[in-house]
């Protein structure tokens, strides 16, 4: 499997004020790009071409990612000038993903190490049209998933199965080129789950593999932006690629420290930052160039470029200024 879609083009509107400044893939996570993490997980798996959409900001992609490469792999960029939503975002780039192979679909606001080997290996073993990841457990379980033959039998309930067994859908999936036929037409905003809901009411196989085995998170809020960087630095993750020891350090080596200084394990200061004498932070993630005040008291915040943090705050967002909340 050579070719991947990674979905980029959301608002990310439950991050903001985060997301005003770059998209949502793109927010720093342990000091490098979200997406970062993605394409290290997909070329462990062999994947050699990545397809982005793009929206909201699609200039910070070539700031992150220049010459449109990782790893020397090539990165094609997709902008959508009207949010296409997930269905019609896929229909948008079917010149760039048909052909022969199954390629992998991946949201581009999740964080995980799950195996994608086992997705490949069912995808072929059932002749699976498409392919779903699930979870056993999770905040949103609405994938009717007939575990004797591995077939996604409704989803939402929307064609009023009431089946009992409902997972988690990771926001990754196995495609078969012929899944584009039940798209829409290019420019159409559709989700992909109307396209689903399409193929399985017409016979073909939607199917379904539950991967319990490695972590998953959603980043699509505050709460869990930062619970993943307190999760994630506790283990090593081989599947994200090479990974140098700043990138997963509490603190980059260039910040910049004042005496005193207190900053729990599940903290993130990036670089460029200032944390002044005496101050304490627990839970919270500091944007490069953040500055935390002398003997500020911070937990769970996140301090954004140009900001400066002080006095006792719990659950904040702090923005420099002209940055919107």
């Amino acid at each position: 499997m050579r070719r991947a879609f990674i979905l980029g083009a959301g608002l990310g509107t439950r991050l903001r004020p985060l997301t005003h400044l770059l998209p949502k893939p793109l927010i720093p996570v342990h000091h490098r790009p979200l997406m970062a993490y993605a394409l290290g997980h997909l070329g462990a798996a062999g994947v050699e071409e990545f397809v982005v959409n793009t929206h909201h900001l699609p200039g910070a992609y070539g700031t992150a990612f220049p010459g449109m490469e990782w790893e020397g792999k090539r990165m094609l960029f997709r902008h959508e000038p009207v949010v296409l939503e997930t269905g019609g975002g896929l229909a948008n780039v079917r010149d760039l993903l048909e052909g022969d192979e199954p390629f992998l679909v991946y949201n581009g606001d999740v964080l995980t190490d799950l195996p994608l080997e086992r997705a490949l290996r069912e995808h072929r073993e059932r002749g699976n049209l498409v392919t779903l990841v699930l979870r056993s457990r999770g905040a949103v379980c609405n994938v009717a998933l007939d575990r004797g033959d591995g077939r996604v039998v409704d989803l939402r309930n929307a064609l009023g199965t009431g089946h009992a067994e409902q997972y988690q859908f990771t926001g990754l999936y196995v495609v078969d080129p012929a899944f584009f036929g039940w798209l829409p037409e290019r420019g159409v905003v559709e989700s992909v789950v109307a396209a689903w809901l399409r193929a399985i009411s017409g016979g073909e196989r939607i199917g379904g593999v539950v991967i319990d085995e490695g972590m998953w998170f959603d980043l699509g809020d505050r709460a869990s932006y930062l619970e993943a960087h307190a999760a994630t630095r506790r283990v090593a993750f081989p599947s994200w690629g090479p990974m140098g020891a700043e990138e997963m350090a509490v603190v980059h080596p260039g910040a910049e420290l004042g005496a005193g200084v207190e900053i729990d394990g599940g903290s993130s200061v990036g670089p460029g930052c200032r944390v002044g004498a005496g101050a304490r932070l627990e839970g919270c993630v500091l944007w490069p160039g953040a500055e935390v005040a002398a003997g500020a008291r911070l937990r769970r915040c996140i301090v954004l470029p140009g900001a400066v943090a002080s006095g006792e705050l719990e659950g904040a967002d702090i923005a420099g200024a002209g940055i919107g909340g």
